[in-house]
């Protein structure tokens, strides 16, 4: 199936999705690809932001946005594995899941909140830090944590435990 159709199925049954995602078997090049495509999204979701700030502080946009897309594409995935590593160094104490298996379910609910975060980074372009962008922001963080969730004990269930 299309990525963005299972990313929006995820939104109604993230363990469904996690589970056909497990059963591709162990692919570290699709974890990554998942990853990579969701740090894109983020950085597309800060140009608004990114906006404001070069028109509210004069800010050249060109900098900002430099700094932006080396923070997204580079910084935050070595973050990302640094989490995953961490993640599996529980879970492999609690449920016995595999590297990849952590790390697909990490890098899939980020990608599969990634619109939520689009919608956060337009609310903080054009409405700025209100209350329903921070209300926004909450759903995008509470949705990347239930997918987290939801996907790891999917993964804990994938070896028929």
């Amino acid at each position: 199936m299309a990525v963005s159709t299972d990313m929006m199925r995820t939104w109604r049954g993230p363990r469904r999705v996690m589970r056909n995602l497990l059963a591709m078997g162990p692919r570290e090049d699709r974890a990554i690809a998942y990853l990579m495509a969701g740090c894109f999204l983020v950085f597309i979701a800060q140009w608004p932001r990114l906006a404001r700030i070069s028109y509210l502080e004069g800010q050249e946009m060109s900098r900002l946005v430099a700094y932006e897309f080396l923070s997204w594409m580079i910084v935050w995935p070595l973050v990302f594995y640094f989490i995953a590593f961490l993640l599996h160094q529980v879970t492999r104490i609690t449920q016995g899941s595999a590297p990849w298996e952590v790390r697909l379910a990490l890098f899939w609910a980020f990608l599969a909140a990634a619109p939520a975060g689009l919608l956060y980074g337009l609310l903080s372009g054009f409405v700025g830090p209100e209350p329903g962008t921070q209300l926004v922001g909450a759903i995008w963080l509470g949705a990347f944590g239930l997918f987290l969730v939801q996907g790891l004990r999917e993964s804990g269930n994938a070896d028929g435990s």
